[in-house]
């Protein structure tokens, strides 16, 4: 079984508001990735909150998924990987995980199931996207990697397991996996590029 974790903790101390809850499509954000993860063939959803946790859980908690609080999240991104891992490692039938942003309008259903797939031709311990010269998130991890990454620390995300594997890793193709909402620049391009 492999759970899909949704890292939206964030304060986006450069956008100036929740990132979570901007919208695309008629969706925040945020339900952007839960419907992506609900869809799949992952489960559970897995939704690490943190920064404006009252007012994103209101949108969200009707949805069959696990929220989970992270009250350290202003310590950076290691922390709420911590909590999730720390939450999926108790269930015995978990075996792998995908590690998700909320701030990727592009990632759906077909490309966490892509993850999966490639992870049972290749048996790698980690499948990771391919874009912009480089691997990373959505990403997944085998559960022989759960330690490595309850060892992050900070500002450091899972791309610090991915640096030390790279022999280990499957790569899928995902071009629009650059594609993230840091700023208001980056959110306008977005509208009006779609």
């Amino acid at each position: 079984m492999t759970a899909a974790i949704i890292l939206a903790a964030g304060g986006s101390s450069r956008l100036g508001f929740p990132k979570q809850t901007l919208l695309y499509k008629g969706k925040t954000l945020l339900e952007l990735s839960i419907e992506a993860g609900l869809k799949s063939k992952c489960d559970p959803v897995v939704v690490v909150l943190g920064a404006n946790a009252d007012a994103i859980e209101a949108g969200i908690k009707d949805n069959n998924i696990t929220i989970i609080h992270n009250p350290n999240w202003p310590e950076g991104m290691a922390s709420s990987i911590k909590v999730a891992i720390e939450y999926i490692n108790k269930i015995e039938v978990i075996d792998s995980a995908v590690m998700m942003l909320c701030d990727q309008p592009f990632v759906n259903r077909g490309l966490i199931d892509n993850l999966l797939y490639k992870q049972q031709q290749t048996r790698n311990a980690i499948v990771a996207c391919a874009y912009k010269d480089t691997v990373g998130v959505p990403v997944l991890f085998k559960r022989s990697l759960f330690t490595e990454l309850l060892s992050l620390h900070g500002q450091e995300g899972a791309k610090k397991v991915l640096n030390s594997h790279l022999d280990q890793i499957a790569v899928i193709p995902f071009e629009k996996g650059g594609i993230d909402i840091d700023t208001i620049a980056d959110y306008e391009d977005l509208l009006k590029n779609s």
